[in-house]
Protein backbone atom coordinates (compact mmCIF):
# COMPACT_ATOMS: atom_id res chain seq x y z
CA UNK A 1 0.00 0.00 0.00
CA UNK A 2 1.32 3.36 -1.27
CA UNK A 3 -0.15 5.42 1.83
CA UNK A 4 1.81 2.80 4.33
CA UNK A 5 5.04 2.78 2.46
CA UNK A 6 5.40 6.42 3.05
CA UNK A 7 4.45 6.55 6.28
CA UNK A 8 7.14 4.06 6.86
CA UNK A 9 9.42 5.69 4.87
CA UNK A 10 8.83 9.13 6.65
CA UNK A 11 9.77 7.56 9.93
CA UNK A 12 12.77 5.30 8.99
CA UNK A 13 14.24 8.48 7.15
CA UNK A 14 13.83 10.48 10.19
CA UNK A 15 15.40 8.09 12.82
CA UNK A 16 18.14 7.12 10.45
CA UNK A 17 19.32 11.11 9.84
CA UNK A 18 19.35 11.65 13.37
CA UNK A 19 22.97 12.19 14.74
CA UNK A 20 23.27 9.55 17.82
CA UNK A 21 26.35 10.29 19.99
CA UNK A 22 27.87 8.99 23.75
CA UNK A 23 28.01 11.32 26.48
CA UNK A 24 29.60 12.38 29.69
CA UNK A 25 28.01 14.84 31.56
CA UNK A 26 27.18 16.35 28.53
CA UNK A 27 30.48 16.37 26.28
CA UNK A 28 30.24 14.03 23.65
CA UNK A 29 33.11 11.07 23.82
CA UNK A 30 34.25 8.29 21.39
CA UNK A 31 34.84 4.80 22.05
CA UNK A 32 34.75 1.80 20.55
CA UNK A 33 31.35 0.44 21.63
CA UNK A 34 29.98 4.36 20.46
CA UNK A 35 31.19 4.21 17.41
CA UNK A 36 29.68 1.25 16.48
CA UNK A 37 26.00 2.97 16.77
CA UNK A 38 27.86 6.52 15.38
CA UNK A 39 28.96 5.08 12.46
CA UNK A 40 29.26 1.48 11.30
CA UNK A 41 27.43 -1.58 13.61
CA UNK A 42 29.14 -3.85 11.51
CA UNK A 43 31.05 -4.55 8.63
CA UNK A 44 27.77 -4.40 6.26
CA UNK A 45 26.10 -1.40 7.30
CA UNK A 46 26.57 1.92 8.03
CA UNK A 47 24.63 3.21 11.36
CA UNK A 48 22.22 5.22 8.88
CA UNK A 49 20.97 1.83 7.35
CA UNK A 50 21.11 0.22 10.83
CA UNK A 51 18.51 2.62 12.44
CA UNK A 52 16.52 3.06 9.33
CA UNK A 53 16.23 -0.75 8.86
CA UNK A 54 15.31 -1.62 12.71
CA UNK A 55 12.66 1.43 12.14
CA UNK A 56 11.66 -0.38 8.83
CA UNK A 57 10.62 -3.16 10.78
CA UNK A 58 9.63 -1.85 13.93
CA UNK A 59 6.64 -0.23 11.37
CA UNK A 60 6.07 -3.60 9.50
CA UNK A 61 6.22 -6.41 11.66
CA UNK A 62 5.75 -4.27 15.16
CA UNK A 63 9.26 -6.10 16.48
CA UNK A 64 12.58 -5.09 15.26
CA UNK A 65 15.99 -6.69 16.70
CA UNK A 66 19.96 -6.28 16.56
CA UNK A 67 22.23 -9.12 18.20
CA UNK A 68 25.49 -7.93 20.18
CA UNK A 69 28.07 -9.73 18.69
CA UNK A 70 31.36 -10.27 21.86
CA UNK A 71 35.24 -9.87 20.95
CA UNK A 72 37.99 -10.22 23.43
CA UNK A 73 37.59 -9.02 26.95
CA UNK A 74 33.96 -9.17 26.38
CA UNK A 75 33.41 -5.82 24.13
CA UNK A 76 30.73 -5.57 21.69
CA UNK A 77 32.56 -6.11 18.78
CA UNK A 78 29.48 -5.93 16.08
CA UNK A 79 25.60 -5.42 16.44
CA UNK A 80 23.68 -7.60 13.70
CA UNK A 81 20.28 -7.16 12.78
CA UNK A 82 17.58 -10.23 13.22
CA UNK A 83 15.09 -11.50 11.24
CA UNK A 84 11.87 -10.74 13.71
CA UNK A 85 10.02 -13.48 12.25
CA UNK A 86 12.57 -15.60 13.66
CA UNK A 87 12.29 -13.90 17.17
CA UNK A 88 10.23 -14.96 20.22
CA UNK A 89 10.49 -13.26 23.92
CA UNK A 90 10.32 -15.96 26.65
CA UNK A 91 9.78 -14.92 30.29
CA UNK A 92 11.33 -17.06 32.64
CA UNK A 93 9.72 -17.91 36.05
CA UNK A 94 12.17 -18.62 38.37
CA UNK A 95 14.61 -15.91 37.82
CA UNK A 96 12.00 -13.33 36.50
CA UNK A 97 14.15 -12.20 33.45
CA UNK A 98 13.17 -12.18 30.33
CA UNK A 99 15.31 -14.18 26.84
CA UNK A 100 14.72 -14.73 23.17
CA UNK A 101 14.40 -17.53 21.50
CA UNK A 102 15.84 -17.33 18.14
CA UNK A 103 15.24 -19.88 15.48
CA UNK A 104 18.14 -20.46 13.49
CA UNK A 105 19.03 -22.92 10.88
CA UNK A 106 20.72 -25.46 12.77
CA UNK A 107 18.03 -25.25 15.83
CA UNK A 108 16.93 -22.83 18.43
CA UNK A 109 19.16 -20.45 20.62
CA UNK A 110 18.25 -18.67 23.52
CA UNK A 111 19.78 -14.63 24.18
CA UNK A 112 19.23 -12.93 27.49
CA UNK A 113 17.61 -9.80 27.14
CA UNK A 114 20.41 -7.38 27.94
CA UNK A 115 22.67 -9.07 24.79
CA UNK A 116 19.88 -7.99 22.21
CA UNK A 117 18.20 -4.88 21.60
CA UNK A 118 14.77 -5.02 21.12
CA UNK A 119 12.68 -1.81 19.80
CA UNK A 120 8.74 -2.21 19.55
CA UNK A 121 5.36 -0.44 19.17
CA UNK A 122 2.76 -0.52 21.68
CA UNK A 123 1.74 -3.79 23.25
CA UNK A 124 -0.51 -4.72 25.96
CA UNK A 125 0.71 -7.97 28.45
CA UNK A 126 4.02 -9.15 27.29
CA UNK A 127 6.97 -8.22 25.03
CA UNK A 128 5.48 -8.45 21.81
CA UNK A 129 4.91 -5.49 20.21
CA UNK A 130 1.71 -4.77 18.40
CA UNK A 131 2.04 -4.66 14.02
CA UNK A 132 0.62 -1.84 12.62
CA UNK A 133 0.05 -4.03 8.91
CA UNK A 134 -1.95 -6.20 11.38
CA UNK A 135 -4.33 -3.16 12.54
CA UNK A 136 -4.48 -1.70 9.07
CA UNK A 137 -5.55 -4.84 7.56
CA UNK A 138 -9.44 -4.10 7.54
CA UNK A 139 -8.44 -0.56 5.74
CA UNK A 140 -5.94 -2.94 3.48
CA UNK A 141 -8.52 -5.06 2.17
CA UNK A 142 -10.80 -2.08 1.94
CA UNK A 143 -8.85 0.21 -0.30
CA UNK A 144 -7.56 -2.95 -2.51
CA UNK A 145 -11.46 -3.82 -3.19
CA UNK A 146 -12.22 0.03 -3.95
CA UNK A 147 -9.38 0.07 -6.13
CA UNK A 148 -10.50 -3.24 -7.96
CA UNK A 149 -13.81 -1.68 -8.48
CA UNK A 150 -12.63 1.30 -10.01
CA UNK A 151 -10.59 -0.40 -12.47
CA UNK A 152 -13.31 -2.78 -13.26
CA UNK A 153 -15.49 0.65 -13.41
CA UNK A 154 -12.78 2.39 -15.58
CA UNK A 155 -12.64 -0.84 -18.16
CA UNK A 156 -16.16 -1.04 -18.20
CA UNK A 157 -16.10 2.83 -19.30
CA UNK A 158 -15.41 2.79 -22.87
CA UNK A 159 -17.44 4.79 -25.32
CA UNK A 160 -20.50 3.20 -26.59
CA UNK A 161 -22.81 3.75 -29.56
CA UNK A 162 -25.43 2.45 -31.36
CA UNK A 163 -25.72 2.35 -34.78
CA UNK A 164 -29.26 2.52 -36.49
CA UNK A 165 -28.97 1.58 -40.81
CA UNK A 166 -32.49 2.83 -42.64
CA UNK A 167 -32.81 -1.04 -43.94
CA UNK A 168 -32.53 -4.21 -42.36
CA UNK A 169 -29.46 -6.21 -42.70
CA UNK A 170 -28.56 -10.08 -41.75
CA UNK A 171 -26.69 -11.32 -39.05
CA UNK A 172 -23.09 -11.75 -41.29
CA UNK A 173 -23.86 -8.08 -42.57
CA UNK A 174 -24.15 -6.82 -38.79
CA UNK A 175 -20.72 -8.63 -37.84
CA UNK A 176 -19.06 -6.91 -40.76
CA UNK A 177 -20.45 -3.68 -40.04
CA UNK A 178 -19.60 -3.56 -36.58
CA UNK A 179 -15.78 -5.02 -37.65
CA UNK A 180 -15.83 -1.89 -39.97
CA UNK A 181 -16.95 0.57 -37.72
CA UNK A 182 -14.13 -0.75 -34.88
CA UNK A 183 -11.33 -0.55 -37.04
CA UNK A 184 -12.17 2.66 -38.25
CA UNK A 185 -12.92 4.17 -35.24
CA UNK A 186 -9.53 2.91 -33.67
CA UNK A 187 -7.27 3.65 -36.49
CA UNK A 188 -8.61 7.53 -36.89
CA UNK A 189 -7.96 8.15 -33.24
CA UNK A 190 -12.30 7.87 -32.55
CA UNK A 191 -12.75 9.85 -35.78
CA UNK A 192 -16.65 8.29 -37.53
CA UNK A 193 -18.13 8.86 -40.68
CA UNK A 194 -21.94 8.92 -40.85
CA UNK A 195 -23.08 8.12 -43.96
CA UNK A 196 -26.31 8.14 -45.68
CA UNK A 197 -28.81 5.87 -43.84
CA UNK A 198 -26.72 5.49 -41.04
CA UNK A 199 -27.17 7.36 -37.85
CA UNK A 200 -24.59 7.41 -34.94
CA UNK A 201 -25.46 7.91 -30.80
CA UNK A 202 -22.97 8.04 -28.77
CA UNK A 203 -24.07 6.40 -24.96
CA UNK A 204 -23.54 8.52 -22.53
CA UNK A 205 -21.86 7.43 -19.62
CA UNK A 206 -20.14 8.59 -16.16
CA UNK A 207 -16.70 7.87 -16.62
CA UNK A 208 -16.10 6.75 -12.73
CA UNK A 209 -17.99 8.42 -9.55
CA UNK A 210 -15.92 10.45 -8.20
CA UNK A 211 -16.96 9.15 -4.20
CA UNK A 212 -14.56 6.56 -4.98
CA UNK A 213 -11.21 8.94 -4.41
CA UNK A 214 -12.67 9.91 -0.80
CA UNK A 215 -11.59 6.32 -0.43
CA UNK A 216 -8.16 7.74 -0.62
CA UNK A 217 -8.76 10.18 2.20
CA UNK A 218 -9.98 7.64 4.61
CA UNK A 219 -7.05 5.39 3.88
CA UNK A 220 -4.69 8.38 4.56
CA UNK A 221 -6.15 9.49 8.18
CA UNK A 222 -6.37 5.64 9.25
CA UNK A 223 -2.79 5.56 8.20
CA UNK A 224 -1.45 8.41 9.88
CA UNK A 225 -3.85 7.95 12.70
CA UNK A 226 -1.80 4.63 13.48
CA UNK A 227 1.75 5.79 13.24
CA UNK A 228 0.71 8.58 14.81
CA UNK A 229 1.75 11.08 12.00
CA UNK A 230 0.36 14.44 11.37
CA UNK A 231 -2.12 13.58 8.75
CA UNK A 232 -0.36 16.37 6.45
CA UNK A 233 2.87 14.61 6.42
CA UNK A 234 0.59 11.55 4.05
CA UNK A 235 -0.66 14.80 1.60
CA UNK A 236 -4.28 15.14 3.20
CA UNK A 237 -4.93 18.57 5.05
CA UNK A 238 -5.88 18.89 8.55
CA UNK A 239 -7.57 22.23 8.73
CA UNK A 240 -4.59 23.31 11.12
CA UNK A 241 -2.87 26.59 9.47
CA UNK A 242 0.69 27.09 10.54
CA UNK A 243 2.69 30.49 10.90
CA UNK A 244 6.59 28.55 9.52
CA UNK A 245 7.53 24.98 8.18
CA UNK A 246 9.24 24.67 11.98
CA UNK A 247 5.59 24.66 13.45
CA UNK A 248 4.82 21.89 10.98
CA UNK A 249 8.24 20.04 12.30
CA UNK A 250 7.76 20.89 15.86
CA UNK A 251 4.72 18.91 15.64
CA UNK A 252 6.17 16.08 13.90
CA UNK A 253 8.76 15.86 16.27
CA UNK A 254 6.88 16.58 19.26
CA UNK A 255 4.08 14.01 18.94
CA UNK A 256 5.66 11.29 16.68
CA UNK A 257 9.25 11.00 17.14
CA UNK A 258 9.94 11.95 20.64
CA UNK A 259 8.74 8.86 22.37
CA UNK A 260 10.47 6.68 19.52
CA UNK A 261 13.73 7.83 20.25
CA UNK A 262 13.74 7.76 23.55
CA UNK A 263 12.66 4.37 23.32
CA UNK A 264 15.83 3.77 21.41
CA UNK A 265 18.33 6.21 23.70
CA UNK A 266 16.97 4.14 26.46
CA UNK A 267 17.61 0.55 25.41
CA UNK A 268 21.14 1.75 23.90
CA UNK A 269 21.72 3.14 27.92
CA UNK A 270 20.54 -0.17 29.44
CA UNK A 271 21.99 -2.48 26.62
CA UNK A 272 25.41 -0.68 25.11
CA UNK A 273 26.57 0.56 28.81
CA UNK A 274 27.38 -0.80 32.00
CA UNK A 275 25.72 0.03 35.26
CA UNK A 276 29.18 1.71 36.16
CA UNK A 277 29.25 3.62 32.98
CA UNK A 278 25.65 5.36 34.00
CA UNK A 279 27.15 6.61 37.41
CA UNK A 280 29.76 7.97 35.82
CA UNK A 281 27.33 10.43 33.68
CA UNK A 282 27.56 8.27 30.37
CA UNK A 283 24.55 8.52 28.20
CA UNK A 284 23.55 8.35 24.53
CA UNK A 285 21.71 10.83 22.98
CA UNK A 286 19.86 12.07 19.65
CA UNK A 287 20.05 15.32 18.20
CA UNK A 288 16.88 16.02 17.68
CA UNK A 289 17.68 19.49 16.40
CA UNK A 290 18.70 18.67 13.59
CA UNK A 291 15.24 18.68 12.05
CA UNK A 292 13.95 21.65 13.89
CA UNK A 293 16.64 24.23 12.14
CA UNK A 294 14.63 26.85 11.19
CA UNK A 295 15.18 29.53 8.51
CA UNK A 296 18.03 31.65 8.18
CA UNK A 297 16.51 34.66 9.50
CA UNK A 298 15.05 33.14 12.44
CA UNK A 299 18.20 30.95 13.53
CA UNK A 300 20.64 33.17 13.10
CA UNK A 301 18.27 35.46 15.62
CA UNK A 302 18.27 32.80 17.71
CA UNK A 303 22.15 32.38 17.64
CA UNK A 304 22.81 35.94 18.27
CA UNK A 305 20.70 36.70 21.54
CA UNK A 306 22.01 33.08 22.76
CA UNK A 307 25.66 34.31 22.49
CA UNK A 308 25.05 37.60 24.06
CA UNK A 309 23.25 35.83 26.99
CA UNK A 310 26.38 33.40 27.57
CA UNK A 311 24.16 30.12 25.73
CA UNK A 312 26.36 29.49 23.64
CA UNK A 313 29.67 30.04 22.38
CA UNK A 314 30.67 31.73 18.98
CA UNK A 315 32.59 28.55 18.51
CA UNK A 316 29.62 25.95 19.54
CA UNK A 317 27.43 27.74 17.00
CA UNK A 318 30.18 27.16 14.24
CA UNK A 319 30.66 23.45 14.74
CA UNK A 320 27.12 23.66 14.01
CA UNK A 321 27.49 25.58 10.82
CA UNK A 322 30.42 22.86 10.06
CA UNK A 323 32.88 25.86 10.08
CA UNK A 324 36.57 26.22 11.60
CA UNK A 325 36.92 27.38 15.02
CA UNK A 326 38.18 30.54 15.81
CA UNK A 327 40.94 31.51 18.22
CA UNK A 328 39.25 32.59 21.48
CA UNK A 329 36.16 31.29 20.55
CA UNK A 330 35.64 28.76 22.94
CA UNK A 331 34.82 31.86 26.05
CA UNK A 332 31.08 32.72 26.81
CA UNK A 333 30.41 36.06 26.66
CA UNK A 334 27.62 38.44 28.14
CA UNK A 335 26.16 41.76 26.55
CA UNK A 336 27.29 44.72 26.96
CA UNK A 337 30.48 44.91 24.67
CA UNK A 338 30.41 41.23 25.09
CA UNK A 339 32.92 41.05 27.31
CA UNK A 340 34.12 37.20 28.33
CA UNK A 341 32.20 36.10 31.14
CA UNK A 342 35.04 35.54 33.57
CA UNK A 343 36.39 39.48 32.91
CA UNK A 344 36.53 41.44 36.07
CA UNK A 345 34.14 44.79 35.38
CA UNK A 346 37.16 46.64 35.98
CA UNK A 347 38.62 45.69 33.30
CA UNK A 348 36.39 46.37 31.05
CA UNK A 349 36.25 49.51 28.67
CA UNK A 350 35.18 52.27 31.20
CA UNK A 351 33.61 54.28 28.25
CA UNK A 352 30.51 51.73 27.98
CA UNK A 353 30.50 51.50 31.83
CA UNK A 354 27.74 54.23 33.14
CA UNK A 355 26.95 54.88 36.84
CA UNK A 356 23.68 55.53 37.82
CA UNK A 357 21.87 57.80 40.12
CA UNK A 358 22.09 55.12 42.59
CA UNK A 359 25.54 54.34 42.16
CA UNK A 360 25.50 51.25 40.90
CA UNK A 361 26.81 49.83 37.67
CA UNK A 362 24.98 48.92 34.42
Amino acid sequence: NETIFSAVSKLSNAMGTLPIKLYKEFFPVVTDESDLLSNSPNLNMTSFDFIRTLEVLRDTAGNSYAIKIYGFNFQVESIHIVDPTRVTPIFEEKSMELWYEIKGDKGSYYVHNLDILHFKHIHGFGFKGISPIDVLQNTIEFDGEVRKFSLEQMDGAKASFILEYAANVNEEKKKEVIENFRDFYKENGGILFQEPGVKITQLEQEFINTKVFEVEKITRTRVASVYNLPVHMLGETDGNSYASMEQMSLQFVKETLLPIVRQYEQEFNRKMLTKEQRKQGYYYKFNLKALLRADTATQMEAWFKGVRSAIYTPNEIREWEELPPIEGGDKAHLSGDLYPIDMPVSERNPKTVQTSKGGGEN
